[in-house]
């Protein structure tokens, strides 16, 4: 695996980037490159926006919707025949057990069949203007899509974005996360297997400053899809509001599980173990801070900092039940607001440092704080680890307005046994995804995304695909 090199895939090609560089890939349980990939600048990225282009009007845009959507049930196909390559990259490149990579593959899998038969049942409407007039609307693609994908889950993001784009008719050029790039690249390998035109779906590989704005700035590029942080969402959206261009992004949050006064203690606490250690804390939707009523709060923190302290935390590929964080940018951060979390005054419950026995990698114990402050950075900013913080709340309202507090606005929950106290709360609470008594509900139906600094647009579910379709109207006098 370190010996290997992979080149942009490109007009169903695989093609050398135009500078000659190439970047490596880094196994974050070892510390060691696994492999090289293409450095892209502008003129790979050209290259491969045109290849899109030109599949727009090629035998892609003949195809019925229905034929769309038989061609994007092979490629699901494809892609669960070699689910277990695909999963062991995902796991060497990020660092997730093993386990949860082969999920992720199944959802790549679930996502790609539900937009391809979704693909046909996109319709428009009659508009009635009277007896002389037939008014109708008619749903085109939206035209060549820019997919710019992070690294916590690799192919699932991407497919998240390139699903819906094949089901509407687009063409697409992708660029996946510099830190891990292997995933997306064994997918083009599957693209002849499915008998995908050439140039529908091209990849290229990079660093965002470099591949990923020449992508945004592309005057052929029509969409924009981005996951990732805020600061670079700001960006892309003001690039792309030169040009003219819809963007849909998913960016930060800072998601409070609320856990009021008659919350079954037990069902949240598994919830939170789960919602915040899982792909070692670096989800955007991840339980980053418990809003906990003081009638619970000891019960809760005591049982959540058992469960972490039993939690296992090693290579991804012995399946613990914590692997690494992706990289050591990303470690070195983390620690950073684990530290400052000690010299603000927060008490530092369970974990912190690295685990025993581990003394190479990018690893974290599980790791809660208590006797947080609304104030502290803990408190504010997403940490993207396995931290968890909690703060106390003393009634309904001040759960909901230190919920609301922040810039972010992603996805709360609330747990209680009063469905219509969570009812209201829900009303009051300014994010995109509000879940009672559960975390991560829902699935590839229902469509997600974030409020205020947390995102613009929804994915997933019928939604999903709008984002990739223009109406245009037409009137006829009879």
């Amino acid at each position: 695996m370190a010996e290997q090199t992979w080149l942009n895939h490109i007009d169903g090609a695989w093609v050398a980037p135009a500078g000659g560089e190439y970047l490596a890939t880094i196994d974050p349980a070892t510390e060691e490159p696994i492999a090289r990939f293409a450095r892209s600048g502008a003129a790979d990225v050209d290259a491969a926006v045109r290849a899109a282009h030109r599949a727009l009007s090629g035998e892609w845009s003949m195809l019925t919707p229905a034929a769309r959507g038989a061609l994007m049930f092979r490629l699901a196909d494809a892609i669960a025949a070699d689910r277990d390559r695909l999963a062991r990259l995902e796991t060497i490149d990020v660092g997730k057990p093993l386990r949860d990579s082969l999920g992720d593959i199944d959802g790549v899998v679930a996502t790609l069949r539900y937009n391809a038969g979704a693909a046909d049942k996109m319709e428009g409407a009659t508009i009635p203007l009277g007896r002389d007039i037939v008014d109708f609307t008619v749903l085109e693609p939206l035209g060549v899509t820019a997919h710019i994908v992070p690294w916590n889950f690799p192919l699932g993001m991407a497919m998240r974005s390139l699903a819906p784009a094949l089901a509407a008719g687009c063409t697409c050029v992708l660029k996946p996360a510099e830190q891990s790039p292997l995933s997306a690249l064994a997918f083009a390998e599957l693209l002849d297997k499915a008998a995908i035109p050439k140039g529908v779906i091209n990849i290229v590989t990079g660093l965002g400053e470099e591949a990923g704005e020449a992508l945004v700035r592309h005057p052929l590029v029509r969409g924009i899809t981005f996951t990732g942080s805020v600061e670079t969402g700001r960006r892309i959206m003001a690039t792309a509001a030169a040009g003219i261009k819809p963007v849909v992004l998913e960016l930060g949050g800072k998601n409070p599980m609320i856990v009021l006064d008659d919350a079954d203690v037990d069902r949240a606490v598994d919830d939170a173990v789960m919602a915040s250690f899982e792909n070692a804390g670096q989800v955007c939707s991840s339980s980053s801070r418990y809003l906990l009523a003081p009638q619970i709060r000891d019960a809760f923190i005591e049982r959540l900092c058992a469960r972490a302290a039993d939690l296992t935390v090693g290579p991804g590929l012995d399946d613990p039940a914590i692997g690494p964080i992706v990289s050591r940018e990303q470690h070195d951060k983390v620690l950073g607001f684990v530290s400052a979390g000690v010299a603000a005054g927060a008490r530092l419950r369970q974990g912190g440092g690295r685990p025993a026995g581990l003394n190479r990698g990018y690893f974290l114990e599980p790791t809660v704080f208590d006797r947080v402050t609304p104030d502290m950075a803990l408190a504010r900013e997403e940490v993207f680890g396995p931290v968890g913080v909690a703060l106390d709340i003393s009634s309904e309202n001040e759960a909901v307005e230190l919920a609301n507090s922040l810039g972010f606005g992603l996805a709360a929950g609330v747990y209680t046994r009063d469905i219509g106290r969570a009812m209201r709360m829900m009303r009051r609470l300014e994010h995109g995804s509000v879940w009672i008594n559960g975390w991560w509900m829902g699935g590839v139906q229902a469509p997600t995304g974030g409020m205020k600094e947390s995102g613009i647009g929804r994915e997933r579910g019928l939604a999903g695909i709008r984002n990739y379709l223009e109406t245009k109207n037409v009137a006829i006098r009879v």
